[in-house]
């Protein structure tokens, strides 16, 4: 087998476990592979990602006039060639619906809190893309904001995107993307999460250092050392700690947009600050409004 009939098969493995795991649902998704310096090797549009054959696949140049192939590329293959653009390193690009990540994109709430040490030191944070048309030039350029610091975004009521150096590394952050997900969604409903402390990601920080682990850029825990940075930090929302603790109530992290009181909250409650009420209290508020009502 050639290397390009091995990319091809490893395409069609990707797409088979893809829907498989439930990250994409009818001909949704895309995925890519950078051939050389002149080609890049693609999915094909209209076709479910679980049921591709290696001969479906189509070969680009990296304006996407195609090369070689009976099918079209997909019409989000502009996206990839932006990653390609701006990240020479990457090989491999892969585009999902994972449903629990991309429910986060659809309700704007980024995976960006220091929760679990493995996501920080592989992915540091996974931010979310601005809304763009599917299909024209702003999709592309809303991933070109976050994707040279990033390895995994989320786009914002759309699903998400992997990238890396091969194409089942770049699958396996998207597996990782949704882990995360998941994970967040059930602490969350079981009443908030426990985040890792600035103090801690600092020394996740320097486990990554130690141990080589790729990333494209390091891991800042303050939004404004990022914008000092023009954004190339990957920013992990971690609480300041001052008795050495390592692991924090979400409720010390506060909200990012707001501080103090607004729209009628008291003074020093933020918006994330969380209120917990027994059943028959949240029922007693409920009848006071009705009655308010009437």
């Amino acid at each position: 087998m050639t290397s390009e009939e091995s990319i091809r098969a490893d395409i069609c493995e990707v797409g088979r476990r893809l829907y498989a795991q439930g990250y994409v649902a009818s001909n949704d998704g895309n995925v890519s592979v950078r051939l050389d310096d002149q080609r890049i090797m693609t999915t094909p549009t209209g076709v479910s990602k679980g049921f591709m054959t290696p001969d479906m696949m189509v070969v680009v140049d990296y304006t996407g006039k195609k090369i070689s192939g009976e099918r079209n590329a997909s019409s989000e293959l502009k996206m990839h060639l932006a990653v390609y653009e701006m990240r020479p390193e990457v090989r491999s690009v892969v585009h999902a619906h994972p449903p629990t990540a991309t429910g986060f994109a659809v309700a704007g709430i980024p995976l960006d809190r220091a929760v679990l040490a493995e996501v920080i030191c592989m992915l540091g944070s996974i931010p979310i893309a601005e809304y763009a048309t599917p299909s024209t030039p702003e999709l592309p350029d809303a991933v070109r904001k976050y994707i040279k610091a990033h390895d995994g975004l989320l786009l914002a009521n759309h699903g998400a995107l992997t990238v890396c150096k091969t194409l089942f590394s770049a699958y396996y952050k998207m597996e990782t993307v949704e882990h995360f997900a998941k994970i967040s969604l059930v602490a969350r409903q079981l009443g908030g999460e426990r985040l890792i402390s600035r103090d801690e990601v600092a020394r996740l920080q320097n486990l990554r250092d130690m141990y080589g682990i790729s990333s494209p850029a390091g891991i800042c825990t303050d939004p404004t050392d990022a914008r000092a940075q023009g954004g190339e930090c990957q920013v992990v929302r971690a609480p300041i700690t001052e008795g050495g603790e390592r692991l924090v109530s979400d409720r010390a992290l506060g909200s990012p947009s707001f501080s103090g009181s607004f729209s009628g909250l008291p003074a020093g409650v933020s918006a994330d600050t969380e209120i917990r009420l027994t059943y028959r209290e949240l029922q007693g508020l409920i009848e006071d409004a009705i009655r308010a009502l009437r």
